[in-house]
């Protein structure tokens, strides 16, 4: 609870584009996703989506099979309300993701900068439980967050920093890596944070 409760806070504290992970064109997660498109159409899940605007610009592109996990249910008022009038909804799951047993499998599992909280061994291998349970052989996993020289905290909380290869071993043989990319994220306040996405394959 007391994650959600700070997690809750911040939505219901801060403007949605006022916060430093604020991304108007959510790249490049974005062209990461699309340039997977087979695996998108058998559904994505965004981790930790909070009120990212990814799901705006996958369902531009005609992505509609999308489904949003965030603990915080504030978060997700902010998306519903800036969804309305679509005729596509995505799927909302208010869960921690180390709680989180899916439902279903995903051809596309999405997270920026939500693993990179989890800073225990406990809370990891708890995490790629549910991304082993959320995904199958050929199911593309993209993984983003802060390199080795980003940030040692965000939104008041400390962060584990990984190189690419730091992020494949602890992600673990299950998932072969595809391709690695460092991005410099341009904050509101104008600071740049460095950012490493992977891109895996479950196999």
């Amino acid at each position: 609870m007391e994650k959600r409760d700070h997690w809750n806070s911040v939505y219901a504290t801060k403007s949605e584009e006022t916060v430093s992970w604020f991304q108007n064109d959510a790249q490049p997660s974005l062209d990461l996703i699309l340039t997977h498109r087979d695996a998108a159409a058998r559904g994505i899940v965004d981790i930790g989506a909070g009120t990212s605007r990814l799901v705006d610009r996958l369902l531009d592109n005609g992505v509609e099979d999308v489904t949003l996990l965030d603990l915080s249910d504030r978060s997700f008022d902010v998306v519903r309300d800036r969804l309305i009038g679509r005729d596509v909804q995505p799927t909302f799951v208010v869960q921690d993701v180390t709680d989180w047993r899916p439902a279903r499998t995903s051809g596309v599992w999405h997270d920026r900068a939500a693993f990179h909280f989890l800073t225990n061994r406990a809370s990891q291998d708890a995490y790629l439980s549910a991304l082993k349970l959320a995904t199958t052989p050929g199911s593309i996993v993209i993984m983003a967050t802060f390199a080795e020289d980003g940030p040692e905290r965000c939104s008041g909380l400390p962060v584990q920093r990984y190189s690419s290869e730091a992020l494949s071993a602890r992600v673990g043989p299950s998932f072969q890596p595809l391709e690695t990319r460092k991005v410099g994220h341009r904050t509101p306040g104008g600071v740049t944070q460095s950012f490493q996405y992977s891109v895996f394959e479950a196999v």
